[in-house]
């Protein structure tokens, strides 16, 4: 099976904490070969039952804004369907028609107009930082700015029309809030300490920042800050959301078209490129976060034997002591012969028996091909 049949990300775990489009997200990597571990970090407030959003449109119809900033398709869709609902879709549209209106991005503007309005402005960058720009040079002292949120911190965007002057009302475009059942959430995390999964995405800031409040009650919040900067990847769908993982001097990834799809790319890039490739015994062998190909063939491999090639692989063609190899295992004890146990499962899942050697009295090494040992030994 070669990886055009198993997909790039076969071999691989990706935590995975929205709650929105969450389904999608998933499909695209089981589509590309992935395990997935779904701990939804946030919960969404349902837009009809939402009173906070309901008293901004009552303020605005009573109030009529200068500016109105459309943020996403689907909030800016699901503020106008929310207001029919609510018996004020007319005269919230009514108002809209007689502001400026301004669309952030092609997906924003196409909702503005099925819903019979027309846009002022898009920018072409579909970037915040460019729409604000826009406002300061207009000058927005003394105007009335709403701006349609959807969950996302927008960080200085807020206080920068402030401080010029404007008025900013909030329309909070679905909530988010804590998951009612935190199993899920603390499934992930557990999975996340353990290095059980290879990659973790975030699509909002919020679910970042419940994800390290939740490790804080638990107790665990270094750790976890720990793990995603030295051994798990940590992808955002864009900067706003970076910027939390950021704050803790964690690296991030994230792709330039802030989608799902490209977010997925930058993991079929990221994480095959940080596998540990070897020749060994006349195969090429590529260890993966819970697999190993061998020759191109997928095969997956038991826990226990993974952390076992995980330290064999870091120490390629080097004697590997039993002593050393029983402190990998998870929770193995005191007894060696765990150890063996763990190796026969390894080898009878690798295929190859052979890729492993067995050093008499001293423990195991990978049989790394000869002409490789200059380049391991220098």
């Amino acid at each position: 099976m070669d990886e055009q049949e198993h997909g790039p990300l076969a071999g691989f775990t990706v935590g995975v904490t929205a709650a929105r489009r969450a389904d999608e997200l998933i499909a695209l990597l089981r589509r590309r070969g992935a395990a997935v571990v779904h701990g939804p970090a946030l919960r969404i407030v349902p837009l009809a039952d939402d009173t906070e959003l309901l008293a901004a449109t009552k303020d605005l119809i009573g109030h009529a804004p200068d500016v109105v900033v459309a943020t996403t398709a689907i909030g800016f869709r699901g503020w106008v369907e929310a207001a029919d609902g609510w018996g004020c879709g007319e005269e919230l549209l009514a108002v809209l028609r007689d502001v400026e209106l301004l669309a952030r991005g092609p997906k924003v503007k196409g909702a503005v107009r099925a819903a019979g309005l027309a846009e002022s402005w898009s920018p072409s960058s579909e970037s915040m930082a460019e729409v604000l720009d826009r406002l300061l040079d207009e000058g927005v002292a003394g105007r009335r700015i709403a701006l349609q949120l959807h969950g996302e911190p927008l960080p200085g965007f807020v206080e920068a029309l402030r401080e010029g002057g404007a008025e900013v009302v909030g329309v909070p475009v679905y909530r988010w809030l804590q998951p009612e059942d935190t199993g899920p959430l603390d499934r992930l995390l557990d999975a996340v300490l353990a290095r059980g999964v290879d990659a973790v995405t975030f699509t909002s800031a919020p679910a970042a920042a419940s994800l390290f409040s939740r490790a804080a009650e638990r107790g665990v919040r270094a750790d976890l800050v720990a793990a995603l900067r030295h051994d798990v990847l940590a992808v955002c769908v864009g900067p706003v959301t970076a910027l939390r993982l950021q704050a803790e001097d964690i690296d991030t990834y994230q792709p330039e078209r802030f989608r799902l799809g490209p977010l997925v790319q930058v993991l079929c890039t990221e994480l095959p490129a940080r596998a540990r490739v070897l020749p060994v015994a006349g195969h090429r062998v590529e260890v993966r976060g819970h697999a190993v190909l061998v020759d191109g063939a997928l095969r997956p491999v038991p826990p226990a034997g993974m952390a076992l090639l995980g330290l064999l692989a870091r120490r390629p063609g080097w004697v590997v002591s039993r002593a050393d190899l029983l402190r990998a295992l998870p929770g193995a004890g005191r007894d060696e012969h765990a150890v063996e146990t763990a190796m026969a499962r390894l080898r009878t899942a690798l295929g190859t028996p052979k890729l492993i050697q067995t050093v008499v009295k001293r423990g195991y090494r990978l049989a790394l091909d000869p002409s490789a040992d200059d380049k391991y030994d220098r």
